[in-house]
């Protein structure tokens, strides 16, 4: 079956498309897991090497380098090797009963709940987006943010190797105006990096803390380039609205002291995802609502 066959079956037949993105989305999240609990421990040790070298310290040795790829999936308790049937996105989880086949220790809820998330916001793709680049590009936007967000929950950063990526992905695909048009997203990349730029530096001088890190306008910069500037304002007012209410409703539960920071990447990456698929219905309700369009 040719490719262009192949696209027009997935077009033709709503269902096979949904569950081959179901399908897919699920592995693509069992990979996530791996993404997010290794590249942050990647990158300390980068970091650890680069301070040895500085300060001409001996550099730390280890016997087990980690990447992406290599160990193979293990237990952390036990280091017993996962066998290809217990790594089954989800259902292996079922299988065990959430426990490890060889200690029995207990494995977090998180994994599956990851790799669920990714599959059905993989497969709701399905209903905006036909079968094409637009949809490829879609599915990686959609996955890098999913990594980001549980990266920057769990150690509030958000990786260059991640969110630099994303970014020029985001002109690549515009490069033919699949999402919006190259100068616009040029434009968007710009304008999303130096506005909360502008914002950080202006609320350092007032108050002489830092209220977000630079890894915020990085992203909105990814936003930007692979939705367009018309995108940003939206994205801010969404992510903001958000972050406030989530923000304080956790002080008023006592779940955070008012000084203790709360990462504002995840918020972004749920607006630009929401824009991704309804920021012009939005915008057209909101100008509609305020008399300023059709």
């Amino acid at each position: 079956m040719s490719s262009l066959t192949l696209l027009d079956a997935l077009n033709q037949n709503g269902w096979l498309l949904l569950g081959s993105l179901l399908a897919l989305g699920l592995i693509v999240g069992s990979f996530l897991n791996v993404v997010i609990y290794r590249l942050p421990v990647m990158m300390e040790t980068r970091w650890r090497a680069d301070c040895c070298e500085l300060l001409e310290l001996p550099q730390e040795k280890t016997d087990r380098p980690l990447s992406l790829a290599f160990p193979n999936s293990h237990c952390p308790a036990c280091e017993a090797p996962i066998r290809a049937w217990q790594n089954i996105p989800v259902i292996s989880y079922l299988l065990l009963r959430g426990r490890c086949a060889n200690c029995a220790v207990h494995i977090p809820l998180r994994y599956p709940l990851v790799e669920l998330v990714t599959g059905l916001i993989t497969a709701a793709l399905a209903w905006h987006f036909d079968a094409s680049l637009a949809l490829c590009g879609a599915m990686f936007f959609t996955w890098v943010l999913i990594a980001l967000t549980m990266i920057d929950v769990d150690h509030q950063l958000l990786p260059d190797d991640l969110t630099l990526p994303l970014l020029w992905l985001g002109l690549a695909f515009n490069l033919g105006g699949t999402f919006v048009p190259l100068a616009d997203a040029v434009i968007g990349a710009m304008a999303g990096y130096l506005s909360l730029w502008s914002v950080f530096w202006l609320f350092k001088l007032l108050t002489g803390k830092e209220g977000m890190g630079y890894g915020d306008f990085k992203l909105l910069a990814a936003l930007g380039a692979w939705l367009g500037w018309q995108a940003l304002p939206l994205i801010i007012l969404l992510s903001s609205l958000v972050g406030a209410v989530v923000g304080l409703a956790l002080v008023f539960a006592r779940r955070h002291g008012r000084d203790v920071p709360i990462p504002f990447g995840p918020y972004l990456a749920a607006a630009g995802w929401i824009a991704l698929l309804w920021g012009e219905q939005i915008t057209g309700v909101y100008l509609r609502s305020a008399g300023l369009g059709p």
